[in-house]
């Protein structure tokens, strides 16, 4: 598969190859939903939380005795039964939400998340970009390019990139991200990716 290469200035050059055996793996539509669900519940934070009778403030005394009242037996006033009284079962913020899963997993998952994307026609290719900090450079090469503005495009560099990730992190819906920290969330919301040559090459060492 063959993506258009750009230069700097937002004209064409040529054409690249995609290494076959990470942009045309075979799609496990299951297995990326699985990494998805699991890069998103291990950023999940339990912020719930309920007090039980043994938070909640209040004597812990017998209201009265167990036995010859005629009344239900009853204990303290935290108790769970009576207002303002604990929570029973109620969320707690020690909850973990961390899911496991293997790196061949995680890897393959991502193959076909990229996979996926270069049969959309979504993968455009970057010759490189000068060490020029300027927003209005990046705006500038982002209107010469075959992306649509408006949408959400990832640029995707071999190593950082400061001059690229600053001029363009003011760009609304655009994210600079490098192959090390390449993820499905990113990958399958992007309507655009921009990879840069060398990255290209990059990513062909780390997922090959």
């Amino acid at each position: 598969m063959k993506i258009d290469v750009y230069t700097s200035l937002g004209t064409k050059k040529g054409t690249h190859d995609l290494p076959v055996s990470i942009f045309e793996a075979a799609v496990n539509e299951g297995l990326m939903h699985q990494a998805l669900v699991r890069q998103q519940s291990n950023r999940r934070r339990s912020t719930a939380h309920v007090k039980n009778r043994s938070e909640v403030e209040g004597s812990t005394v017998k209201l009265y005795q167990q036995k010859g009242t005629g009344r239900a037996r009853r204990g303290s006033v935290r108790s769970p039964l009576l207002r303002g009284g604990g929570k029973a079962f109620g969320a707690r913020k020690n909850r973990n939400f961390t899911k496991g899963m293997p790196k061949k997993m995680r890897r393959s998952a991502l193959r076909s998340c990229l996979s996926v994307q270069a049969k959309r026609g979504s993968i455009v290719g970057l010759e490189d970009y000068p060490e020029t900090i300027k927003t209005k450079a990046a705006f500038d090469l982002l209107k010469k390019l075959p992306v649509d503005l408006g949408r959400s495009i990832l640029f995707v560099t071999a190593e950082k990139h400061r001059a690229l990730s600053v001029s363009a992190r003011n760009i609304p819906g655009v994210k600079t991200i490098t192959v090390a920290y390449l993820n499905p969330e990113d990958v399958l919301g992007a309507y655009h990716i921009v990879f840069l040559v060398d990255a290209l090459k990059k990513i062909e060492e780390v997922l090959a």
